[in-house]
């Protein structure tokens, strides 16, 4: 285990491939929530019955290109705990702009210039697939404070690097099964 530390406490070191700047590619993303808790809804009948919160993930899930226009999820699931996700981050040069903001005040207008470039200056070190997914981490949990919800992410998310297309037509197949095999997902809690 690594001794490096970050503002004199301890840290765990990344586990993402320190040869690949994950800019661009296609990626089998896992991200579950705090103590494998069931926010997202539950299983009944080998269906999945979605949560409010799990609703709110499911449709930021699909818009998650109106946000990030360099970053596209063609398959997704959303189960009790967890979400699993292809993602394809693609190598165009874009500015992250919502498009479901209203008009901002000018006041508001130089703020979202400032957070936006604090935000690229720590994508650019970060990477795509990370600032997308912290993008979307944060537009859930906070959805959940505003309404109130309880909520929790684990830190992180777990990714893998899809290589080529058999790999993607096994993992796409393990997604669209997962919820038929949810007893046997490692990450399955009562």
């Amino acid at each position: 285990m690594s001794t490096d530390k970050f503002q004199n406490k301890y840290r765990i070191l990344s586990a993402r491939a320190s040869w690949h700047d994950y800019n661009g590619g296609d990626y089998f993303i896992t991200v579950c929530t705090k103590n494998r808790e069931h926010y997202f809804g539950e299983i009944r009948n080998d269906e999945m019955i979605l949560s409010e919160i799990g609703k709110y993930a499911v449709e930021n899930l699909k818009q998650i290109n109106g946000h990030y226009p360099n970053c596209e999820i063609p398959l997704f699931v959303v189960m009790p705990n967890h979400i699993h996700a292809i993602v394809v981050i693609d190598f165009v040069e874009t500015m992250c702009t919502s498009s479901l903001q209203s008009t901002p005040s000018a006041n508001e207008r130089w703020k979202n210039i400032l957070v936006d470039e604090k935000m690229q200056s720590i994508s650019a070190r970060r990477g795509k697939l990370s600032t997308a997914m912290g993008g979307f981490k944060r537009a859930i949990t906070r959805f959940s404070n505003e309404n109130d919800i309880d909520f929790g992410w684990q830190s992180r998310f777990h990714d893998h690097i899809i290589r080529n297309q058999d790999e993607m037509n096994r993992i796409a197949t393990y997604i669209e099964n997962n919820v038929l095999m949810w007893k046997e997902d490692k990450i399955y809690t009562e």
